[in-house]
């Protein structure tokens, strides 16, 4: 209600932030602006910054993704899948001859992780209900090793591929879509 916008909105996007361990909420009605309703912390995530490269790496990936589904008999409470690897880690693997880069990444509850977002039991619940209701279709993910709007991504470090430098211009355009203000 404070962030005026309707329940269940129209669609969300959740932004992470690995190095701020946070994951935001941004929600919007029909044919508005995204409104940034709250702020969950991230419990857990394992790895470092850097994409997710192969099975067993046990790094969060980063990228643009999807909720593919929504699993209410999971382990860790409830959790919702994303569909990493999408369609560019897959490009991207097959150009570089990897050949399992890996999969199972969750948005999830708890407070333990390998690869996947925990976010608690309470944010889970809230989520997963959100999601449930407007649907996987209408919920977007963005997965970044630090908030963008903050500071620059550096594709080009070191420890990076050299493709990070087009993945993290691409993280950076869709979190430039959700301005910061004070009330984050």
């Amino acid at each position: 209600m404070r962030a005026e916008v309707s329940y269940p909105p129209k669609d969300i996007v959740l932004l992470a932030t690995k190095e701020e361990k946070a994951l935001e909420l941004w929600a919007r009605n029909e044919g508005e602006n995204f409104t940034f309703i709250r702020s969950y912390p991230v419990r857990k995530a394992s790895g470092g910054p850097g994409p997710k490269l192969r099975e067993g790496d046990k790094q969060v990936p980063e990228g643009i993704y999807r909720i593919t589904h929504l699993n209410p008999n999971s382990r860790f409470h409830l959790s919702m899948r994303l569909n990493y690897p999408n369609s560019y880690d897959l490009m991207r693997a097959a150009k570089e001859g990897r050949t399992d880069p890996g999969g199972d990444i969750y948005i999830h509850g708890k407070a333990e992780s390998v690869g996947c977002l925990a976010v608690g039991d309470i944010a889970i619940e809230e989520l997963f209900v959100l999601v449930n209701q407007i649907g996987v279709e209408n919920t977007s993910v963005v997965i970044a090793p630090h908030d963008p709007r903050r500071e620059p991504l550096n594709g080009f470090a070191a420890n990076l591929p050299r493709w990070a430098v087009e993945l993290y211009a691409n993280i950076s355009k869709e979190f430039a879509r959700f301005p910061r203000n004070q009330d984050i």
